[in-house]
């Protein structure tokens, strides 16, 4: 391959674009160790079904469509779950199931519960619906969930919301402050 010849109008035309040029000295790169970046924590999976208690230690009786669903830690006051009940707790988040298979709303529940204590929220709002398309008017969502709340160490109370707020298709959760929220 014979080997290209530059015009002198390209010559120019090329020192111009590049401008002005210093020759190197020294071919040797010299490494400092300020400019190491800063290493970080690598981030942990966490395990969402180690949440839940053994599902042994928990008796529940199925509900029905209209059925209203409550529950309160051993322990916490009757005056908390009332003030749940009324809805006095501000809202925090909200996740809507409704619509789901029961082994996808487990799993959106417990990342939805995991992420709200991590978050620091305190009370949260699940839609789950009444179960109007179940066999034989057995909600399945609702009694399972009914279950996986009270399973779940971080759950302190649940109540059925309010008619303005879904009534006996959706719930109100107050959830127990995470460690690093604690005063």
């Amino acid at each position: 391959m014979a080997k290209k010849k530059l015009t002198p109008e390209d010559s120019d035309l090329f020192r111009q674009t590049i401008g002005k040029v210093q020759t190197v000295k020294s071919d040797k790169v010299l490494l400092t160790e300020g400019n190491k970046p800063k290493p970080y924590p690598k981030s942990q999976t966490v395990n969402v079904a180690e949440h839940l208690n053994g599902a042994a230690d928990f008796n529940v009786e199925n509900v029905g469509i209209e059925d209203s669903l409550s529950f309160a830690a051993p322990g916490l006051q009757h005056s908390v779950l009332k003030k749940l009940r009324k809805g006095q707790f501000g809202l925090d988040a909200e996740i809507d199931l409704h619509g789901l298979n029961s082994n996808k709303a487990k799993r959106q529940l417990l990342h939805f519960l995991h992420d709200c204590v991590e978050d620091g929220c305190r009370c949260v709002h699940i839609i789950h619906g009444k179960g109007y398309r179940s066999m034989d008017n057995h909600p399945v969502l609702k009694n399972n969930l009914n279950l996986w709340l009270r399973q779940h160490k971080d759950v302190q109370a649940f109540c059925s919301a309010p008619p303005k707020d879904g009534g006996t298709g959706a719930v109100f959760v107050l959830l127990q402050l995470s460690e690093k929220y604690d005063a």
